[in-house]
């Protein structure tokens, strides 16, 4: 329950519509979710490149940096995880609105949280794209030590470790980086953009 009271949404002049026509392209939320080390970050980083270089307008939220500012009161139980994505999503429908492409590299491990972000946009402007790797490769890139430190007992509820991860049932993309490499992620990405109208 909200609360906030006494409010009232005041409309803007210029509408979403206005501004993707401006920009020529339309905006949604492209939503990254694996475990850590998946390679979220570093797909979002190469694409929100290759889309700029394109001429589309974009804005990346990656999890770690998120922390640093506008979550860094949240830790990492259930409760926060949940209120994390809650916020993003809620950032993410205003640049939609802005008319931008949201790029979003979050482990968001709940399904329900997740799809809680989806119902908040217009059908077509959520694009889950599931960074799909097995914990065992995650667990040799460990580009941050963490599993290394939740093998040992020192971070407590890490993500498919000792907390779960469900996995997307019906992603839009998914980008096999057990497999696939970065180039190729990224461009079966683009040719789903190209492919569904959303740029040209």
């Amino acid at each position: 329950m909200a609360k906030s009271e006494n409010i009232v949404w005041h409309d803007s002049k210029v509408t979403k519509e206005d501004r993707q026509k401006l920009n020529d392209h339309k905006s949604a939320v492209i939503w990254f979710t694996g475990l850590s080390g998946s390679g979220k970050s570093t797909v979002s980083v190469e694409l929100e490149k290759e889309l700029h270089a394109q001429g589309v307008r974009t804005y990346r939220l990656d999890g770690d940096n998120v922390r640093h500012g506008l979550n860094k009161n949240l830790g990492f139980s259930p409760e926060d995880r949940k209120e994390n994505i809650r916020r993003i999503g809620e950032v993410s429908k205003l640049m939609v609105d802005a008319g931008l492409f949201t790029l979003t590299a979050f482990i968001s491990p709940y399904r329900e949280d997740r799809d809680d972000v989806r119902e908040l946009l217009e059908d077509g402007e959520f694009i889950e794209v599931f960074v799909n790797a097995s914990v065992e490769t995650c667990e040799s890139r460990d580009p941050k030590g963490l599993y290394k430190k939740a093998r040992a007992g020192e971070i407590k509820g890490f993500t498919g470790i000792d907390a779960p991860y469900e996995e997307p049932k019906n992603p839009e993309v998914t980008v096999d980086t057990d497999k696939q490499s970065l180039e190729e992620s990224v461009q079966q990405i683009v040719a789903y953009l190209k492919e569904k109208g959303y740029v040209k």
